[in-house]
């Protein structure tokens, strides 16, 4: 337990150190339901699991397991009460925690899962993300070597930790129920949003062999042409670069198809990206990146920023813009039906396959308001990203700050 058992930012009005106390004291916890196959139906009562806690928030889900009321030999879960993660065959998993709200139908937790319930129930789940239950996770989670990580009830009941008075923690627990509402409110926006986004591509760009769109701007009409994507502009991807020639540290970012839209681990030396870059194909600014290994057509538009790529499994499109702009292709590709060929292990896109893909497209001018439009969405989306990521970190902060 830390020395000093008074939080850097507190509450006006509240003052001394905050007082040890054992888990068991502020919280009765339970051990889940151990159930048998036979006992699964459709409709029942339902099990939670570790698959209802998402991010620290508690989730229903379509795929929720159902078992026979008569299966149903312990208390059932209730508003309010804290699920935990308390065995799962990831160790990351293990410890993981939310507050049960808005339940919908009758439900008992699971046998790899614990309950706890308690007076202050925001105080305790905000304190179990604070650094206390870290420790404890770290040092009492069992596992490794293809054990099951596993938490134990007796270990959590006596686990000391620091604790204010009631009316402190109703005061804490108040703050970051709050917090996590605004949070909520900004996923659940950013969700629809996303949900938009798929809804308006499938209805503004021509489907199931339609070659006019379900809606259109205004002062548009005609068919939509349909062209092979060889037709527009050859396949083309950066030299290969062997593992060799390759850099844990470096000026220049390598991003291979595990890192491909997200933060390189690799990297090349100045020298080699000026010689390959001036003697071997290298993408224009605008260019949409496209995988061709793995997970197919995840997308990335080019920024010119210098940085290389991986060969054959990153590629593009070599496109003068002369018949369909890059800003279109890029939300073209988003409802693309890719040529990908069965068999094998790791589904590929080859080259050939690429060339042969069929894409529809309007008049130029068209093109461009309908890339403007997507355009202004994907920012609306990312806005609502970066708020969300700023209202974590502030509650992260919060989290370091108002506990002990």
């Amino acid at each position: 337990m830390p020395k000093n058992k008074i939080p850097k930012i507190r509450f006006e009005g509240f003052s001394g150190e905050w007082e040890e106390r054992k888990f068991k004291e502020i919280a009765n916890v339970r051990r889940g339901l151990t159930y048998k196959p036979s006992d699964i139906c459709s409709y029942g009562i339902k099990v939670l699991r570790s698959s209802n806690i998402n991010e620290d928030n508690f989730v229903q889900n379509a795929d929720d397991v159902y078992v026979r009321e008569e299966a149903i030999n312990i208390d059932f879960a209730n508003e309010f009460d804290i699920l935990i993660t308390s065995a799962n065959g990831s160790n990351r998993l293990v410890g993981k925690h939310a507050i049960i709200q808005n339940l919908n139908s009758k439900a008992v937790h699971g046998g790899f899962m614990l309950l706890a319930t308690s007076k202050n129930p925001f105080f305790l789940n905000a304190s179990m993300s604070s650094s206390w239950y870290k420790k404890f996770i770290n040092k009492f989670i069992s596992g490794g070597n293809g054990a099951i990580g596993n938490l134990s009830k007796s270990d959590l009941d006596e686990q000391e930790i620091p604790i204010p008075s009631l009316a402190e923690q109703q005061k804490i627990g108040d703050f970051f129920q709050q917090l996590d509402k605004l949070i909520e409110q900004k996923e659940k926006k950013y969700h629809k949003l996303k949900q938009l986004k798929i809804a308006l591509l499938a209805k503004m760009f021509p489907q199931n062999g339609k070659t006019t769109p379900e809606i259109r701007f205004e002062g548009f009409s005609g068919e939509w042409e349909e062209r092979k994507l060889g037709e527009i502009g050859e396949v083309r991807m950066c030299k290969r670069i062997l593992k060799e020639q390759t850099l844990d540290i470096g000026e220049i970012p390598f991003y291979k198809i595990g890192t491909f839209g997200k933060e390189p681990d690799a990297y090349i030396s100045r020298e080699l990206f000026n010689e390959y870059k001036s003697k071997y194909s290298y993408p224009n600014i605008g260019d949409v990146l496209i995988s061709a290994s793995g997970t197919i057509g995840k997308l990335v538009i080019f920024d010119g920023r210098d940085a290389y790529f991986q060969d054959s499994n990153i590629v593009w499109i070599e496109n003068n813009e002369k018949q369909v702009l890059n800003k279109y292709l890029f939300y073209s590709y988003q409802v693309a039906k890719w040529e990908i060929p069965e068999g094998g292990t790791i589904q590929r896109l080859y080259n050939e396959n690429l060339k042969k893909t069929q894409i529809l497209f309007p008049s130029l001018a068209e093109q461009q308001k309908i890339g403007d439009f997507f355009q202004q969405l994907d920012k609306l989306i990312e806005l609502q990203q970066q708020e969300i990521k700023k209202l974590k970190n502030i509650k992260k902060a919060f989290l370091s700050k108002m506990f002990v």
